[in-house]
């Protein structure tokens, strides 16, 4: 029924339908309502009409082919599609509020305002490519904010699942999507690579923080491939008071090699959440552009865009987790933290993207005082530091793959969980104490992680020695 006119107060397939909230270049939406469903919900119709463009079709194929398979928080519910041989459409929940884009006309935003944004953007981005799925399209049309605060993403009509055919990539030959967000290996053809959602990230703290775009409003095919060799103004040269860390972030984000940008979504966060534990580099001071003899090498020596692409999203993911050691400072524990050490370095030794992130818990007391200083008058949280870094010290890992982490907490088991849940943690290694009565009856920090952590959890026990029971 592809000549079917939508109207108000129609019924398809037990839906009826509202009013028409919006009408764009490549779908249509509408309020609709059924029965057995309470909440606001809106049905995407695609433009098929003569003169519509035929990209639109297929774009509406993949979104029909993704959105249901997608769940969680930060994508929105599908409630029902309907396919081409009647009517095509998809039903999915109403997030209310406005999109990004409403912030606009408030450019610039305060730094610590865009970074939170932008960290929660990437925690959904990192959800999303664990369900195997690029987006391709990060702007700030496509983000809405539930009322809790989570970031939801919208509009997959350009995106690339790695589990389904890619229509857009058999059928078309031209890149697809908003040219100020686009990474410079889309125009390459590459759509299997989820640093390239990165890419499009990066472009948002960079434009809601200064108020301009790093490479522009072009929306010119030549235009565009400047980027294959030409870098972005560093936003230092824009604002004199822009933060290293920040720059840091957003400039690697904005690497013309995709090899040279975070390797996940879920490390980008981390940054964006920790910025005292950025690594600064060359990026962080630069205030001009690379030299145009670089440009000219980029451009004409082929010195551009992967040798090699993922073919499998989740292989991406896979070798570049964040794993969580927690350390034991009390008395007796060198040999627990040697194992430790060990069964770390092995997990660090295959996985060379991977980030490590050393953890330990400074417990409080219920009842009495707590005092930031120790008998020898040292500060507790900062000698804690010192042993965190001179553990991790014989790992010899890149400044970049090592942050260090004292937690202050009651309950050191719950500290260990809440870290890994909001810094999406893929790894936690914990040791076990040997046993004692007061932690067989009481229960242990190892085992309460290990049954109620999100992620792989791998309990370590110190070697037994000779006369150990």
């Amino acid at each position: 029924m592809a000549g079917m006119r939508m109207q108000q107060g129609i019924v398809l397939d037990g839906f009826t339908v509202g009013e028409r909230v919006h009408h764009g270049g490549m779908a249509t939406l509408w309020q609709v309502t059924r029965p057995d469903l309470a909440q606001p919900l809106l049905m995407k119709v695609p433009r098929i009409a003569e003169g519509d463009d035929p990209a639109a079709i297929v774009s509406f194929e993949m979104e029909q082919m993704i959105l249901p398979r997608l769940s969680g928080p930060h994508v929105q519910a599908c409630f029902g599609a309907g396919d081409f041989a009647r009517q095509p459409y998809v039903v999915m929940e109403q997030i209310a509020g406005e999109t990004l884009y409403r912030r606009l006309p408030d450019l610039p935003l305060p730094y610590g305002e865009a970074v939170a944004i932008a960290g929660k953007i990437a925690l959904a981005l990192a959800d999303l490519h664990a369900q195997h799925v690029i987006h391709h399209d990060i702007k700030p049309s496509s983000v809405m904010f539930r009322p809790d605060g989570d970031a939801v993403l919208i509009d997959y009509g350009l995106s690339h699942h790695a589990q389904l055919p890619d229509l857009l990539q058999e059928e078309f030959r031209l890149p697809f999507g908003t040219a100020p967000y686009m990474a410079p290996e889309r125009l390459l053809g590459v759509r299997n690579d989820p640093r390239s959602d990165l890419f499009s990230l990066g472009v948002l703290p960079y434009f809601f923080t200064t108020g301009e775009r790093p490479f522009g409003e072009s929306e010119t095919l030549r235009g565009m491939q400047r980027r294959l060799w030409r870098d972005a103004t560093p936003p230092r040269k824009l604002r004199a008071d822009y933060p290293p860390w920040l720059q840091e972030i957003v400039l690697r984000c904005l690497e013309i090699e995709p090899a040279w940008r975070y390797p996940t979504a879920a490390q980008l966060a981390f940054d964006l959440g920790h910025p005292d534990q950025v690594k600064l580099t060359s990026r962080a001071d630069k205030l001009n552009r690379d030299p145009l003899s670089t440009a000219w090498r980029r451009r004409f020596n082929g010195q551009v865009m992967p040798t090699r692409t993922p073919s499998d999203v989740a292989a991406q993911l896979a070798t570049a987790p964040i794993v969580a050691v927690a350390l034991d400072t009390t008395e007796g524990a060198a040999d627990l933290n040697e194992a430790l050490r060990v069964t770390a370095g092995r997990i660090l030794a295959i996985l060379p993207s991977a980030r490590l992130a050393c953890l330990n818990v400074l417990k409080l007391n219920r009842l009495s005082i707590d005092r930031t200083l120790d008998e020898h008058d040292n500060n507790k949280h900062v000698d804690r530091l010192v042993m965190l870094r001179h553990w991790a010290q014989p790992l010899q890992l890149d400044a970049g793959r090592l942050t260090t982490h004292v937690l202050e907490a009651l309950d050191p088991a719950a500290a260990i969980l809440e870290f890994a849940a909001v810094n999406r943690v893929d790894h936690i290694v914990i040791g076990a104490r040997q046993n004692t009565r007061l932690r067989s009856l009481l229960g242990s920090v190892s085992a309460k992680v290990a049954a109620e952590a999100g992620c792989s959890v791998t309990v370590v026990r110190p070697p037994k020695r000779a006369g150990d029971p």
